[in-house]
């Protein structure tokens, strides 16, 4: 049964996290769509290629990011094959990695979108509508139609490529507000979205349960296919709109604010991100803890979700079979911070591991022995496109079903050596962004600019 009609029937559904199989954990590069239609293809570019900047330990910027984004690569292949997350011993790394992953590759995505802007030539851009939009627009269309291949594939993995192509619409018209106003917007957006989520759900008809889905090439068959991917894209699915793209606001806000290339920004950076975490995760833990927040959960389980009275912890298990997104039937769920929870406190926490990886690692890269020990993430990183495109095909064939420490430990050790050696082979053509990452950045090439006349 595909992974729709699991979460219909009520079952939890292939997540990889609970159920063995791959799960909701899978991201896409924030370099695949970094250009908006005011900068072209400058986006992959500066913000994509396997050396830029860790060859120049010196400004560490463009590899710190890279760094972190090869990271949370291997974070998405801890999900995804990993073991179990379970908080103790080595499983604590599993734990980390669940529900960051996404929310880290689409922060990186607003930052990145930032760096590509950055020093260009407003009257260079292309004149015309058709100039300025359409790379734009290609890239967001062949990011959804590989979205919709991969998720068509093997149900079991939920693919996010769709949803990034409607953040990055969604971003353009954010290109062009002022810092300060970005910035509030932003914040605003951490607890928006989740609570424009909260409400909605039950208007369009998921009140207690059916989120966490994500789009497949057959719902586009019928209208109310359509109507149902269009929902699950902006509203219910695994990575919604609503709840994800303020991660890729506040991306966009820290890459304006900060400049990760001077020493003490990269280090606020660290500082801010580590406060922020734990004011998030921290403000979950008392809620549900000390204030009460687990008992009243209960309460509403009981009336909502009665038969997950049974399992070991019911709040879990009811995040488990809509893949974390919480349910519209009690205001305290906005108040858990569960991986995948999709609520103001995970936001506030993700988007804060995030803020304190980016300046870690840029403050790292600015040295010599810090930008050798992270290059080879940095590389990874810049191919993330194509080493997430390269593990679904093979999670959906030959590593169909793996869940084990060696299974990651393949997946990983296999994805550095082999962006290494392609890094290596192309270095000197523009191939070294990566096969995928190359053939996106051909085809959204923009046209010359023309003359003006007279």
């Amino acid at each position: 049964m595909s992974a729709r009609g699991e979460a219909a029937a009520g079952n939890p559904g292939p997540r990889k996290a609970r159920s063995g199989n791959a799960g909701p954990g899978a991201a896409v590069p924030a370099n695949a769509g970094a250009a908006t239609a005011g900068s072209g293809n400058a986006g992959a570019a500066k913000a994509g290629p396997a050396n830029a900047g860790a060859a120049n330990a010196g400004s560490g910027r463009l590899a710190g990011v890279d760094a972190v984004r090869g990271l949370a690569v291997l974070g998405m292949f801890a999900v995804h094959v990993g073991p179990s997350p379970q908080p103790e011993g080595a499983g604590y790394v599993i734990v980390a990695a669940d529900g960051r992953a996404p929310a880290l590759f689409t922060l990186l995505a607003g930052f990145s979108l930032v760096l590509a802007q950055r020093g260009l030539d407003p009257a260079a851009r292309p004149a015309g509508w058709a100039g300025r939009y359409r790379p734009l627009l290609i890239r967001c269309a062949l990011m959804a139609v590989l979205g919709l291949f991969l998720a068509s594939l093997w149900p079991g993995i939920l693919v996010i490529l769709a949803f990034f192509a409607v953040y990055f619409l969604a971003a353009e018209p954010f290109t062009r507000l002022s810092t300060p106003v970005l910035t509030a917007v932003a914040g605003v957006s951490v607890v928006a979205g989740p609570l424009l989520s909260y409400l909605l759900g039950p208007v369009f008809g998921y009140e207690a349960s059916g989120r966490g889905l994500v789009p497949e090439a057959a719902d586009l068959t019928s209208w109310s296919g359509l109507g149902t991917v269009l929902c699950e894209l902006l509203l219910t699915g695994a990575y919604p709109l609503a709840t994800y793209f303020p991660y890729i606001l506040v991306g966009m806000a820290l890459a304006r604010v900060c400049d990760v290339r001077e020493r003490a920004t990269a280090l606020r950076m660290a500082v801010w991100g580590t406060a922020a975490a734990a004011a998030g995760y921290g403000s979950a833990w008392l809620a549900t803890h000390v204030f009460g927040a687990r008992e009243r959960l209960l309460a509403s389980i009981a009336v909502h979700h009665p038969d997950a009275l049974a399992a070991a912890d019911p709040v879990r298990e009811v995040l488990r079979r809509q893949y974390g997104a919480v349910p519209s039937t009690s205001w305290d769920w906005l108040l858990v911070a569960d991986p995948y929870s999709q609520t103001p406190p995970e936001t506030l926490g993700n988007a804060g591991v995030g803020c304190a990886l980016i300046g870690l690692c840029a403050f790292a890269a600015r040295h010599r022995l810090g930008a050798r020990l992270l290059r080879p993430f940095t590389v990874l990183g810049a191919m993330a496109l194509s080493a997430y495109v390269i593990h679904a095909l093979v999670l959906a064939g030959p590593a169909h079903g793996a869940s084990s420490w060696s299974a990651w430990l393949a997946f990983s050790a296999a994805a550095l050596a082999l962006t290494w050696a392609w890094q290596r082979a192309y270095a000197d053509t523009p191939l070294r962004r990566g096969p995928l990452e190359h053939a996106l950045r051909l085809a959204t090439r923009p046209g010359r600019r023309r003359p003006a006349a007279g």
